[in-house]
């Protein structure tokens, strides 16, 4: 049994202590940069990466008069490195190393994500497979329609996930940019081969042009591609709860030993998790508008986007891992009552197989609309009374009768033929 889990690595990367880390890992690479550049002497990048380092409360302290972050921690590490600190952030302005950070934080972040996704993929295949050929009724507007398999669905939502990992993977690729270029993206004070070393030094490549920020549609892919996820996630919660309601009952969240469902009613045992995952997935959806209307800044730059970033970047990032955390068990524990499926699709005493039927007449020679209105009257029947059931109706049809015989009604009504072509649309995706 997969238990829930969560990743403690996710909530460092946005924690201080990294993100100052990251800045100082910058500003000491595009020293080092210079230096290859003959720009500075080697020995003064030996004392600064000797002597650099930062505090998180002095950098803050400091922060409360000048109001400007960045001009906290270079006077910061300043204290540390002493005279040689003149070669830090030569020729940068603050969002060459605002904007590299946090897109070295989404990148890393997302390699997180990814390794979620494929593992929740894993558990989606395993049980499609095992439930590949389990029989429930299938359902259009809430109501029934003709048989399908409990595998179809898990493999509907693994096809989903697939997507998902595709656009997770190129929304990580996109966000994977740096830039060192200077106060409005010219390189006026710095040389190309500053940001090009400083990029491929981390993992980064450098924005073909940039103004005095990485342009903000790259963080509005990222954050809508988790949105995407988020809702692909509430699609299979919201189906979860569905299916545990009472009167259907043919899945269930694992419901552990010890646990309770309710502080008033002992008997009850809700679908929380899949309740927590679509809220979840409003939170992911918000913070994707808010990333959109980062895209439009003025000129070469405002930081109208920068207070934003600073809660949903973090959040969408923390609560997706979060859901994942949620989900994986939620599908690999799920309870599975195929008992219920059948029973829940003899509910409507055969309606299910009516266009069955109707395909039949029309195979025998009837025209569609006297098919149609063959089969609808009976159906109408079997619906108002509780005593009735569509075979029956059909055997006993004088009308029906001149079409078909008991033999090919009776066939009619055979779940079996449900199956013929699972294993075709296994093989052109879980199997494939």
């Amino acid at each position: 049994m997969i238990e829930r889990y969560t990743r403690p690595e996710m909530g460092k990367i946005w924690e201080d202590e990294f993100k100052y880390s990251t800045w100082l890992q910058i500003e000491i690479l595009a020293c080092e940069a210079r230096a290859k550049l003959g720009e500075i002497p080697e020995g003064d990048v030996q004392v600064i990466r000797d002597k650099a380092k930062f505090d998180v409360k002095r950098i803050l302290e400091i922060e409360e008069t000048t109001k400007h972050d960045v001009i906290a921690f270079l006077t910061n590490v300043a204290e540390y490195v002493g005279p040689e600190s003149r070669h830090i952030h030569y020729g940068m302005t603050s969002s060459d190393i605002l904007d590299t950070c946090l897109s070295y934080q989404m990148k890393t972040a997302g390699e997180l994500l990814l390794k979620d996704i494929y593992k929740f993929s894993d558990v989606l295949k395993k049980r499609a497979l095992e439930h590949k050929n389990t029989i429930c009724v299938g359902r259009s507007h809430g109501i029934h329609a003709e048989p399908t398999t409990m595998g179809l669905k898990f493999a509907l939502w693994f096809e989903e996930n697939k997507r998902n990992i595709t656009r997770l993977e190129n929304a990580v690729k996109s966000i994977s940019v740096g830039q060192i270029s200077g106060a409005v993206g010219t390189f006026e004070h710095l040389t190309p081969k500053v940001e090009e070393y400083v990029c491929e030094k981390m993992g980064l490549s450098p924005a073909p042009v940039s103004t005095q920020v990485i342009q903000r549609d790259r963080h509005a892919e990222f954050l809508s591609a988790l949105a995407i996820i988020g809702a692909s996630l509430e699609k299979i919660a919201v189906e979860i709860r569905h299916l545990q309601r009472t009167e259907v009952l043919e899945a269930e969240e694992y419901f552990s030993k010890g646990q309770k469902g309710s502080s008033a009613m002992p008997h009850k045992r809700n679908p929380i998790v899949s309740e927590r995952i679509t809220g979840i997935a409003r939170l992911l959806r918000s913070n994707a508008m808010a990333a959109l209307e980062n895209v439009a800044l003025w000129h070469e730059r405002d930081i109208s986007h920068s207070s934003v970033e600073r809660v949903i970047v973090p959040d969408s990032c923390i609560i997706l891992n979060y859901a994942f955390g949620l989900i994986i068990p939620l599908i690999d524990n799920l309870l599975i009552y195929p008992e219920n499926m059948i029973k829940n699709l003899n509910l409507t005493r055969g309606l299910v197989f009516s266009q069955t039927v109707l395909l039949e007449l029309v195979n025998k020679g009837a025209t569609r609309e006297e098919a149609y209105k063959l089969v609808q009257t009976p159906a109408m029947d079997v619906w108002a009374d509780k005593n009735k059931n569509l075979k029956d109706e059909l055997l006993n049809s004088d009308e029906v009768k001149k079409y078909l015989n008991a033999e090919e009604i009776e066939k009619i009504f055979n779940t079996q033929k449900t199956l013929i072509n699972i294993d075709y649309i296994f093989k052109r995706s879980v199997e494939g």
